[in-house]
């Protein structure tokens, strides 16, 4: 049986994922040597808090159809299944990722995971966006997806100075 999640299903999502997001940052940069390392990771870092705080604002702007509930939950479990789902999508802030870093990783190395993430968070949301009907928001995942994809172009940015 196939579940539909509404827009601000999504975003909640997206959310916890930047969450996640600003965590392997923050411990990437605990784990680096170099304090303009450790700076630079905790400016991302902080780059990612901003992405979740504006996904909060873009969940709060949701019409109430977009926050229609789309399954009976009496003990408010779906909050847990979301979070769960962010957890497990693979993409950016995975915490399996987050727990593996070592403090061996050069700065493009580092960079570079966060790139394959975040491509792998664009299929994540593409993939949801086909899950969401549209008059419970389809059309709003494309914000989403629109901000994943600046996220690469940033972190391509910056893998370019790390290796000039």
């Amino acid at each position: 049986m196939a579940y539909d999640f509404n827009a601000a299903e999504a975003f909640e999502m997206a959310i916890q994922i930047e969450r996640n997001g600003a965590a392997f940052y923050r411990k990437a940069g605990s784990l680096q040597d170099r304090k303009e390392d450790k700076n630079f990771l905790e400016t991302i870092a902080k780059m990612e808090d901003r992405h979740r705080a504006g996904f909060e604002e873009m969940k709060t702007a949701l019409s109430d159809m977009e926050k229609n509930k789309t399954a009976f939950d009496p003990n408010d479990e779906l909050s847990l299944y979301l979070k769960a789902m962010a957890d497990a999508h693979g993409g950016e802030g995975n915490p399996d990722v987050t727990q593996q870093l070592t403090g061996k990783e050069s700065m493009a190395q580092i960079i570079e995971t966060a790139i394959g993430l975040e491509k792998e968070s664009i299929l994540f949301y593409i993939g949801l966006k086909d899950m969401v009907p549209p008059k419970l928001g389809r059309k709003k995942i494309d914000q989403i997806i629109r901000e994943e994809q600046k996220h690469v172009a940033q972190l391509t940015g910056f893998l370019k100075k790390a290796n000039g």
